[in-house]
């Protein structure tokens, strides 16, 4: 009897066991390279520290995939994935733009990177409370942090690229654009900007088909082309959810306004009933309170 409890101790982990720690896994390589990110930027190598912060958000987006897709989601990995997320798209991005740029341009520089840091943590508290026990919708609340953290990872590869230098440099545009761009991304993470998740993958679907190609054509220019293509397709999905917002906006009818020369002129009209009055009048013609109902 004790020699079989033993046995059924030592017994090997079950394809459960296994899928029930597989997000989890992910979430904690996605820290690994968000953690060598920073080490990597102060040292100098900001080519790796974007790039690892890449990694980073590959590893976050397939533990969401691997937990929804094996039904083993926890509160736990959702809160574990928040303070990685906090990591690797706040505090690697911040200090990346710091050491690359702002750690010369003045003794409070750092307080720029500060405020994107602290948008990153509102945005994934936000994030938190809207998504507990809700099902999920095909659209964010704010731009998400790792959209806003892999923006500016590869703002560094594709700024040492040919086609940049031949045709972007000669404006000399770089510490004042990373201002705008880590203020706006800052913003946007804060704001009601709604911007769409990635479609599913599929082929019954129509839906499924231009999931498909969406990720096959970010794969494709991820693997081909990734310093010509990540920043800019950083820069559009940016785009897209503020010109969406944007039409949407203008597009909304306000509601007519009530004239009140309107409502004097129908408290004048014979044909219409009197108005309603909290009091009335008894037979003596006293006035009396309307009784409570």
């Amino acid at each position: 009897m004790e020699l079989r409890q033993r046995r059924e101790g030592l017994r090997r982990p079950t394809m459960r066991h296994v899928v029930v720690v597989m997000p989890s896994a992910f979430t904690l390589g996605n820290l690994f390279f968000g953690f060598w990110a920073i080490v990597s930027a102060f040292n100098g190598n900001f080519r790796w520290a974007g790039w690892f912060i890449v990694f980073a958000g590959i590893l976050d987006m397939l533990d969401g995939r691997v937990a929804r897709l094996s039904g083993t989601g926890t509160r736990f990995g959702a809160e574990l994935d928040s303070l990685v997320d906090l990591i690797s798209f706040g505090v690697a991005p911040a200090l990346l733009m710091y050491f690359l740029d702002f750690s010369n341009a003045g003794r409070f520089a750092w307080i720029l990177c500060y405020i994107y840091v602290v948008a990153v943590a509102l945005r994934l508290a936000r994030f938190n409370v809207l998504s507990a026990g809700k099902p999920s919708s095909g659209w964010f609340t704010g731009m998400p942090s790792p959209s806003a953290g892999m923006t500016l990872a590869v703002y560094y590869p594709f700024s040492q690229t040919n086609w940049y230098r031949a045709s972007l440099a000669y404006l000399d545009l770089q510490h004042e654009g990373l201002v705008v761009l880590m203020l706006l991304l800052a913003v946007l993470m804060v704001s009601n900007v709604k911007y769409p998740k990635f479609p599913p993958i599929g082929l019954r679907s129509t839906r499924g088909i231009l999931g498909l190609t969406v990720h096959l054509i970010i794969l494709l220019g991820g693997i081909l082309a990734p310093e010509y293509f990540l920043f800019p397709l950083g820069l559009l999905y940016m785009t897209f959810g503020v010109a969406r917002a944007t039409v949407l906006g203008l597009m909304e009818r306000p509601e007519p306004p009530v004239l009140v020369a309107e409502r004097v002129t129908d408290a004048h009209d014979p044909t219409l009933p009197p108005p309603l009055s909290h009091e009335r009048r008894s037979p003596r013609g006293d006035r009396r309170q309307e009784p409570e109902p």
